[in-house]
């Protein structure tokens, strides 16, 4: 699927976003449960972030230009880190509500109709949720990946909040609704920080899983000969974009057609291994200690120079 169809995905999140803030206002209009009202502060974070992850994604997909040489793939990064931001902004609302229900405590009414329209809200959520993971991964979408990550705790809060406020109809304790809005927004504040840091880590071009680590290395020990060797490999993710370069290391002997061949099929292995991958090799000759004296021997590990190459 063409990068730009997948704003299709952020539009689905927008509306099940405005679903779910209509269905959960409503019960908390209809209760007076502070837990239910955190939980639709919860949904007003996530329709801001689909708006986000929105224009992130249209960024995204725009192809390289004069100013972005490489891409704008980047550009995703930020809507982890804004829905991150938006999600602190909620857990402060609801934790200062909390604390002021708990200290002035108010009976709830109707509990069994605002829970039941609580669970239809949680059912969206949930099922939009699973949608927006599964296109993430495919479509290796850290904004999919976050803001259907976003949307599960969403309903794993709705899960707590709603056995809290049944609990408060139960036992009459009436306090237990605030300590459970409070639990919620610190579960919340949790979630934020998760997404912020998976932002920094992106735009700090972090190395791929160790997975994509070991697969890489896998496929260079299949093409290492006695003529052939590596060394100098760094990979680093980039949005939905794996980057990968090595320096290849021949004899200076071979013709440039033949030395071309081997770095194809090297490229070739590695693309056929990695959905989205920017390859950039280097030819060096096997017999001149300057070709290896300074670089990288394993991804991510510094090495000091040595006597043969690696």
């Amino acid at each position: 699927m063409p990068r730009q169809n997948l704003t299709r995905f952020a539009w689905l999140s927008i509306a099940a976003a405005v679903m779910t803030i209509a269905l959960k206002s409503g019960a908390y209009l209809i209760t007076g449960s502070v837990g239910l009202l955190s939980d639709a502060a919860e949904s007003v974070v996530n329709l801001v972030a689909a708006f986000v992850a929105l224009i992130a994604l249209h960024v995204a997909s725009k192809p390289a230009d004069e100013k972005h040489q490489f891409g704008h793939s980047k550009a995703e990064y930020f809507s982890a880190a804004v829905e991150g931001i938006m999600i602190f902004v909620a857990a402060t609302f609801i934790l200062v509500t909390s604390v002021q229900r708990f200290l002035a405590p108010e009976p709830l009414e109707q509990v069994g109709l605002g829970l039941g329209i609580s669970l239809v809200a949680s059912a969206i959520n949930g099922a939009v949720s699973i949608v927006l993971m599964r296109a993430g991964r495919k479509h290796n979408s850290i904004t999919l990946t976050a803001d259907g990550k976003h949307l599960m705790t969403d309903v794993w809060t709705s899960a707590g909040v709603v056995v809290g406020v049944l609990l408060v109809a139960l036992t009459g304790w009436l306090q237990l609704d605030a300590i459970v809005a409070f639990a919620v927004g610190c579960n919340i504040i949790w979630t934020g920080w998760h997404l912020i840091r998976e932002s920094v880590d992106g735009l700090m071009d972090h190395a791929p899983s160790p997975e994509c680590q070991a697969t890489i290395q896998e496929i260079l020990a299949a093409h290492t000969t006695d003529e052939v060797q590596f060394h100098g490999v760094r990979a680093r993710v980039a949005g939905h974009e794996n980057h990968i370069s090595m320096h290849v290391l021949v004899p200076g002997s071979w013709t440039v057609q033949r030395g071309h061949d081997v770095l194809e099929d090297v490229e070739d292995a590695l693309r056929a291994a990695f959905d989205h991958v920017i390859i950039d090799t280097h030819l060096e000759p096997l017999e001149d200690p300057r070709s290896y004296e300074q670089g990288l021997v394993d991804l991510t590990e510094p090495a000091a120079p040595t006597p043969t190459p690696r």
